[in-house]
């Protein structure tokens, strides 16, 4: 087993050869900024995902209720 000295120096090692989504020369908020950008993509697309399931979750059992004779 290795000592933790080593582990810790093995993945500075690791992480100096990964690959990291902005330049690490800009400094504040520009540094993320693929990453906000990123971030808003995913949550944009949830909410038109989640509405249109919702839309049709709506539809469907407004059908489904129609044709029992329970719609509201």
């Amino acid at each position: 087993m290795s000592s933790p000295k080593q582990f810790v120096t093995e993945v500075k090692v690791e992480l100096l050869k990964a690959s990291w989504p902005w330049d690490p020369k800009e400094k504040g908020m520009k540094k993320y900024k693929e990453l906000v950008d990123s971030t808003v993509i995913v949550v944009v697309a949830m909410l038109l995902l989640s509405g249109y399931v919702a839309g049709w979750e709506f539809i469907l059992q407004s059908i489904v209720g129609f044709i029992n004779g329970t719609a509201k």
